[in-house]
């Protein structure tokens, strides 16, 4: 796959790195040279220095055969010109975009912009993580708000059917030890909780 990065801060450079190390073909846009300084010694991808909502700056990085955009800088208007451009003008399938106002997340849907807000999902995990101990977050999918839950089963289930809890497995029984990897939505969790019985 091939991924353009926009924004060489902390979240970009990790980001980039971490594509590359899977063997994606990762080129990293950023205004200052000085912010390719984050990537790890080593990195595999490419940098282009200037502006990403600039045309010349996209074409350079190699955004017409790109699988994916991710606009991760500083500034939600930054990323969002870049993503719309990306999105736009150039068909890129896959585009995220970093924002700092939450409230501006269904706009970007509009566009077909995936999003991810660093404030708002770093709180919602922080007291999730304080109030929800008893349960382990795998992954996350979409805009954090699914997240797959590895859980052991309870011992009130133990000889139970699957579809007690899941959707239906022919003849299976939850037996001692088994684990149970579950996708719930956020606003589910505590739900999912007392079903397992660790909530009243």
């Amino acid at each position: 796959m091939k991924v353009i990065i926009v924004g060489c801060g902390r979240v970009g450079a990790y980001t980039a790195a971490s594509l590359a190390r899977l063997g994606h073909d990762v080129v990293v846009i950023d205004k200052d040279t000085d912010a390719f300084r984050l990537l790890p010694a080593g990195f595999a991808g490419a940098t282009v220095v200037g502006y990403a909502f600039e045309r010349s700056v996209l074409e350079q990085a190699g955004i017409t055969e790109a699988d994916a955009l991710v606009a991760a800088t500083a500034g939600d208007n930054t990323n969002a010109v870049a993503a719309r451009i990306a999105k736009e003008v150039y068909r890129v399938p896959d585009v995220v975009s970093r924002i700092y106002d939450p409230q501006r997340a269904e706009i970007y849907r509009r566009y077909g912009i995936q999003t991810f807000a660093p404030t708002a999902w770093s709180a919602g995990r922080i007291i999730e993580f304080l109030v929800s101990g008893d349960i382990e977050r795998e992954q996350s999918y979409g805009n954090g708000e699914v997240e797959m839950i590895a859980a052991f089963v309870p011992k009130h289930f133990i000889g139970r059917p699957v579809n007690d809890l899941l959707l239906p497995v022919s003849g299976t029984v939850f037996e001692e030890d088994d684990q149970v990897y579950a996708l719930v939505h956020q606003t589910a969790v505590e739900k999912f909780q007392r079903m397992m019985g660790w909530k009243s």
